[in-house]
């Protein structure tokens, strides 16, 4: 799949009181310019104060996201760019924080491929509908030999039951949006890219939350996986042991 470069690789339109955060750049590799256009997104979507509820999807035909720029990522390794990487590191940890923390309920709508760090972006949201006739959801990183963060271990935890992390993460299995609907990772899977945005904008359209109780449910609610963020992540990204030759 040929990859297509945007001046910004995600755009935020609405749909009434509903943020619509568009990832635009094809595959959606994460990197350091993802990173930093995520948290800006996100911190513009706060600032307005009418907004209810937050969808992220993809506008590309295949892809949600898949996961980490390893065309980029492996080239920095080898070159000892470790400021760099760490950077990054941080950086995608934010992001994944501020989405744990978000006080507007955050809908991914998962109209593609979601892999690794693109599985994990829609674990790190509250809700979660994908398309059932094409895209997968998948945990490459063990054929990738590249470990999971430990934060990264409790938030997919609560997007989805034991048994299925435990098959995904150490086999690197594929699961459809059927699989993971009968599962209750995502609410509902759809057959098209049409009721698949029908049904997430539906669905964030009945949330009226004030901001204020709503995100102190979910700072108590997630208080364990943001300490484990800033405890045991930092540490071990600053050292550079998350990746394994």
């Amino acid at each position: 799949m040929k990859k297509r470069t945007n001046m910004n690789p995600v755009k935020v339109t609405y749909e009434g009181d509903v943020a619509l955060l568009i990832m635009q750049n094809g595959e959606n590799r994460h990197n350091s310019a993802f990173a930093s256009a995520m948290l800006d997104a996100l911190n513009g979507i706060l600032d307005n104060a009418n907004c209810k509820a937050l969808v992220i999807t993809s506008n590309d035909e295949k892809c949600f996201s898949l996961g980490i720029d390893t065309d980029w990522l492996m080239p920095a390794m080898k070159a000892k760019k470790f400021d760099e990487i760490k950077a990054f590191m941080h950086g995608m940890d934010d992001v994944f924080k501020t989405l744990l923390l978000f006080p507007i309920p955050v809908i991914a709508a998962i109209n593609g491929h979601a892999f690794g760090n693109g599985a994990i972006l829609a674990c790190a949201c509250d809700f979660r509908f994908m398309r059932a006739d094409k895209g997968f959801f998948c945990f490459p990183e063990v054929d990738l030999s590249i470990p999971f963060l430990p934060g990264m271990i409790e938030f997919v935890k609560k997007a989805m039951p034991y048994h299925r992390f435990n098959e995904m993460k150490l086999s690197g299995k594929r699961a459809s949006g059927k699989e993971l609907e009968h599962d209750h990772v995502v609410e509902k899977s759809f057959d098209t890219q049409d009721t698949l945005m029908e049904g997430a904008l539906n669905y964030a359209k009945t949330f009226n939350k004030k901001r204020a109780i709503f995100g102190e449910h979910k700072k108590r609610l997630h208080k364990h996986i943001i300490n484990i963020i800033e405890s045991e992540n930092k540490p071990l990204i600053d050292s550079l042991t998350l990746v394994v030759e």
